[in-house]
């Protein structure tokens, strides 16, 4: 049984976000990490070509600014780059293979107990800590079996691909396999808003002046004087705004950076139905239509997974979000903390980890 004073589930950025501040505040801490790496979906689960779509100066991890050379969208190569440095700079070692299988918090001790999976030995292995902060992020489990990933759309050249699913990750996925020859159409269910990346900084440098129902009109304002109507193509809008979408239903808007122009041309085919079944390279959808397709690529987005393994506390529901409203959601009772489900990105991470390290450092630890 091993004791520290802080136990960290997850070594993302939201995990050594916090182990930084918590090394800020002189507090010992232990990260268990399930994979093999920290920053797992950055390393292995991302495309080639994906970019950060905010500038870097919203993206950043506490006390650590990216390099001045670095380009305004960092690119994943140089992110991930940014976050070992990270680790270096702080002395940040997570424990690797550690698949938490259970945390429960012990009344008569007071504290929380933590039983993890080594995935090189096979053992289960014992913690013990006073405190226990969930940092396995929003994106834990994808909805689809786990295939192999999609790197880049040169091995789909020429062919008819369908994309499931119509958020960042898919829009820009779509525009790579046009980028290479493919021929691609995307499922849009639901109303979606396109935004300029300056749109978004615009924005984002506006939250500190306006409410948000205000920069919801301007920014409805830009997208339409800039792409224009958009429901001839298959994309309805919503009469909520895109930040309102955000916050309520952690749906981000699209950072166009140039779909859009090929949905217009026709490179790219939006389809507006749900798929009722797959029968050879048939596609059946939900409006009786039927569509041929040598690829179908899901990007149908990911869930938490702490209701696998946190087992009592009052801080998450059942889909592994607070319970408690923004600004208070990082903190519940019997020292249970989360980081980074804020669904305000790195910079609402960020805000957690330093909120939760300045609290921890008030308190007795030993």
């Amino acid at each position: 049984m091993l004791d520290t004073p802080v136990i960290i589930v997850g070594a993302g950025t939201s995990g050594i976000a916090t182990a930084a501040c918590l090394t800020k505040k002189s507090v010992p801490y232990i990260i268990l990490e399930r994979d093999d790496c920290f920053a797992s979906l950055w390393q292995k689960r991302t495309y080639d070509r994906i970019h950060l779509h905010l500038r870097k100066q919203f993206c950043e991890l506490p006390y650590f600014p990216f390099p001045d050379p670095y380009p305004h969208y960092v690119p994943k190569k140089q992110f991930i780059e940014y976050l070992q440095n990270y680790l270096n700079h702080f002395n940040i070692n997570p424990l690797y293979d550690r698949a938490v299988e259970l945390a429960e918090y012990d009344d008569g001790r007071e504290k929380w107990r933590v039983s993890a999976k080594n995935n090189r030995s096979g053992e289960v292995e014992e913690y013990e800590g006073r405190l226990l902060v969930v940092a396995s992020g929003e994106t834990a489990e994808p909805h689809v079996p786990e295939i192999e990933g999609y790197k880049n759309g040169k091995e789909f050249k020429d062919e008819h691909v369908l994309v499931v699913g119509s958020g960042n990750s898919d829009m820009e996925i779509a525009l790579d396999l046009a980028n290479f020859g493919a021929k691609p159409s995307i499922i849009v269910r639901s109303p979606v808003h396109f935004l300029s990346r300056d749109m978004m900084y615009y924005a984002s440098v506006l939250f500190k002046y306006f409410s948000r129902s205000t920069l919801d009109k301007l920014a409805l304002i830009a997208s339409r004087i800039v792409y224009g109507d958009l429901t001839k193509y298959g994309i309805s809008y919503s009469s909520e705004g895109p930040f309102t979408m955000k916050m309520k239903y952690g749906k981000f808007p699209i950072i166009d950076l140039g779909t859009v122009k090929k949905i217009k041309s026709g490179e790219i085919q939006v389809l507006p139905a749900e798929i009722e079944s797959i029968r050879g390279n048939q596609v059946l959808f939900q409006d009786g239509k039927s569509h041929p397709f040598d690829s179908i690529i899901f990007c149908t987005g990911f869930k938490r997974s702490t209701q696998k393994w946190l087992k009592g506390g009052d801080l998450l529901n059942e889909d592994g979000f607070p319970k408690p409203s923004f600004p208070n959601h990082w903190k519940g009772s019997n020292g249970l903390y989360c980081v980074g489900l804020s669904r305000r990105g790195f910079y609402g991470a960020k805000l957690d980890a330093q909120n939760i390290a300045n609290d921890i450092a008030l308190l007795p630890l030993s």
